[in-house]
């Protein structure tokens, strides 16, 4: 265990962040699942909907350091390519 109070301030600080930066990450992930679960059921109007949900909350991620940017970019891009041979 720290010893100092600076110490102590930032295992504190740690602490509150970590739950913030989890919170944010499940989200994601939760978003992400509902978009894939979509895509996969065929339906185009839902699975379209959960991607236009599912990309900004990936973009805001990558803003708040949860997400690496190419990783998003990543599953985006193959997000957005499984959409367009569901509609076509």
């Amino acid at each position: 265990m720290a010893n100092y109070a600076s110490s102590k301030k930032r295992v504190r600080q740690i602490k509150r962040r970590s739950a913030v930066n989890r919170a944010q990450l499940a989200r994601v992930r939760t978003l992400l699942r509902r978009a894939e679960d979509a895509i996969a059921g065929g339906d185009q109007v839902q699975a379209e909907a959960a991607f236009r949900a599912a990309e900004p909350e990936l973009r805001r991620g990558v803003g708040k350091g949860v997400v690496r940017a190419n990783a998003a970019s990543r599953k985006i891009s193959r997000l957005n390519a499984r959409l367009k041979s569901l509609r076509g």
